[in-house]
């Protein structure tokens, strides 16, 4: 992993106004990325998660501190950004191929021939296994293969930072299992930079160089930071019985369930 820091969020709060008054989501957030690091974010429900993905992302603006994407401040959304949400977000009417098409079109288009956005596209769709499914519509195919889509349409912009909001909340648990063994795979072979939330203990460290761990909102911030020092590549069958990951797993479990013991409000 190189030392040099492709994503840098410094002093970072997020206010939302509200009918009830201000809501105080994040304070106090600092945190770098390096190149090629796979970051996850975990907490309760409420915690701040997508909001700082969100950030990330350019979609939201902070409410103070300051935002940077190698080098340069985050002042909106760009494709150097890829993001894929737990919702696939995909055309319904157009296909496979179609969707990922757009995408590239819309980064490369100016400055290449439809021919090498064809290969781009087609080079996409190899990379999560799709090939045989471009000329299907979304209604036509899995759920499992709607995300791979998604995150062929994120890859193909060659972007320097991958967001992920729950790409697999909503699947089922053999096809998250298969999913995640497809990521781990992607982003050995592409080298991402990946920042990615979820909810999922086991998933987290399977996954991540760094588990990111966020205090229970409103007013969340980093309560806690663990290097997952597992060597890659990783199996999830020979990781079951490694100590190793067994620590990392009770340290985050610890930290969710007894430091940050949730205790759901009625309204």
């Amino acid at each position: 992993m190189q030392a040099s820091k492709y994503i840098d969020i410094q002093g970072v709060e997020q206010t939302f106004k509200t009918k009830k008054g201000n809501f105080p989501a994040l304070r106090d957030i600092d945190l770098t990325v390096s190149k090629g690091e796979f970051v996850t974010l975990i907490g309760h429900s409420g915690c701040g998660k997508s909001t700082l993905l969100n950030l990330i992302a350019g979609l939201t603006m902070p409410t103070s501190g300051v935002l940077l994407c190698a080098d340069k401040e985050i002042a909106g959304p760009g494709p150097e950004r890829a993001v894929v949400f737990q919702n696939h977000s995909l055309l319904p009417w157009l296909t496979c191929f179609e969707n990922i098409y757009l995408a590239v079109e819309r980064v490369f288009g100016a400055k290449e021939s439809k021919v090498q956005l064809k290969a781009r596209t087609e080079e996409a769709l190899a990379l999560v296994g799709l090939t045989p499914a471009a000329n299907k519509r979304p209604g036509e195919i899995s759920g499992g293969m709607k995300q791979r889509v998604g995150i062929a349409r994120a890859l193909c912009m060659e972007p320097k930072v991958l967001l992920m909001d729950e790409p697999f909340g909503a699947l089922d648990a053999l096809t998250r299992a298969k999913l995640q063994d497809e990521l781990l795979e992607i982003v050995a072979r592409t080298h991402s930079t990946v920042v990615m939330v979820t909810h999922d203990v086991d998933e987290a460290v399977l996954l991540s160089d760094r588990i990111v761990m966020l205090t229970n909102g409103p007013a969340a911030t980093i309560g806690e930071v663990l290097s997952v020092d597992l060597p890659r590549p990783r199996h999830r069958v020979a990781l079951a019985d490694d100590p190793q990951y067994q620590r990392c797993r009770k340290s985050v479990i610890d930290f969710l369930y007894t430091r940050q013991a949730h205790v759901e409000k009625v309204a």
